[in-house]
């Protein structure tokens, strides 16, 4: 009976940190191809830790024991463990999202300008969202010309990302339960599967290979945002977290050296930024060191010719279809030129109503590009 006391304390403390390690960043959990294996183990926590709380009680109340008020340290122990794993560990108890999501006008905006946003339109709407604010809160759910949506952000990946949160067309609600291959992910509260921030799909769980809608959103600073987006509301700090939010540039500015959210100044490291583009099911990865220096890239991806330019600030960047091969960009500030035309640098002409069109681009570090877009060219 004493040997089931042990077997059931020690099996305790194994499973839950298992249950954290596989979806927190830990030495080497990260690495692991394990999702399915750490669902599981979510997924019957409760019988888990039923059968093991039985082997301890009827191993601690069925066997005798000389000295049974020693067993409080280890049980202490235990408790101790349990509780830091689900209460101080757990995803959703390190980062909340905003109790209030206010938005206001230019004229009442408290953001500095030199923040970086993720800008969404739709049906005439503008909105952007401080990077500042997602990265503490992941994901803010809001409505953005009558259509709703989860705008989220993943600061170990420094990936942003926009969806419609549609699960088999209905409305869903989600919560952050960890990350597998240091991408966030999240819960829907209907079939409680795991969702991955960076692609929107289902990895694991009832829902596994079904997708989110994306919906088309940019990188910006705020003072380009607004520039091109002049009627745009923008996200205010909730007063409920004005701790929790980065109160420096530092992650934004790249100045970061946190080992899991700092940048690496080179080229092609892991922390290195890129610039992702997607050209229909082909994808490519553009050196943020290379773009910084020439200002525009154009190639072509598959069989699609591409534009990139970054802004004068150096913060803001496009991605574009050129009209063919041949058409061949200047740029003057932030101007395109061809020809006789120009274009502003999000791609709507200035002289002319025709506008380029634009192309899914995204900056992130390059382990998270080359990991979710293992075909990737660069």
């Amino acid at each position: 009976m004493k040997k089931i006391f042990w077997f059931g304390l020690i099996g305790l403390l194994l499973f839950e940190i298992a249950n954290v390690y596989f979806i927190m960043p830990m030495p080497g959990s990260q690495q692991m191809n394990s999702i399915d294996l750490a669902y599981i183990l979510y997924k019957w926590r409760w019988i888990f830790r039923g059968l093991f709380a039985a082997m301890i009680f009827v191993g601690l109340f069925k066997s005798q024991w000389k000295r049974k008020w020693l067993l409080f340290f280890p049980i202490a122990i235990a408790a101790a463990v349990v509780y830091m794993t689900n209460f101080v560990m757990a995803a959703d108890h390190m980062f909340y999202q905003p109790k209030q999501v206010l938005m206001v006008s230019t004229k009442e905006n408290k953001i500095d300008s030199n923040r970086l946003v993720i800008g969404v339109t739709n049906n005439g709407e503008a909105k952007a969202y401080p990077i500042q604010f997602l990265g503490y809160h992941h994901q803010v759910h809001d409505t953005v010309g009558g259509k709703p949506m989860i705008i989220t952000y993943c600061t170990v990946c420094r990936t942003g990302r926009v969806y419609e949160p549609l699960v088999n067309g209905r409305p869903e609600k989600f919560r952050l339960v960890g990350m597998d291959h240091f991408n966030a992910m999240f819960e829907d509260a209907t079939t409680k599967s795991w969702w991955r921030q960076v692609s929107g799909e289902a990895v694991t769980g009832k829902l596994k290979g079904h997708q989110l809608p994306e919906v088309f959103s940019t990188q910006t600073s705020l003072s380009d945002w607004l520039q091109l987006n002049p009627n745009s509301l923008i996200m205010q700090a909730d007063p409920n977290f004005i701790k929790s939010y980065d109160s420096t540039f530092k992650f934004e500015s790249g100045a970061s050296k946190s080992k899991l959210t700092g940048t690496d100044s080179l080229s092609w490291n892991d922390k290195s930024w890129v610039i992702g583009v997607k050209a229909g099911k082909e994808t490519k990865a553009y050196d943020w060191n290379r773009l910084k220096k020439e200002k525009i890239i154009q190639d072509k991806i598959g069989t699609t010719p591409v534009l990139i330019v970054l802004s004068k600030n150096d913060k803001s960047f496009f991605a574009f279809q050129r009209p063919d091969e041949n058409s061949i960009f200047n740029l003057k500030g932030d101007t395109l030129l061809i020809e006789n035309h120009k274009y502003r640098i999000d791609g709507k002409g200035i002289d002319t109503i025709f506008s380029l069109k634009p192309l899914p681009a995204s900056q992130e570090f390059w382990h998270s590009w080359r990991t979710f877009n293992p075909g990737t060219l660069h």
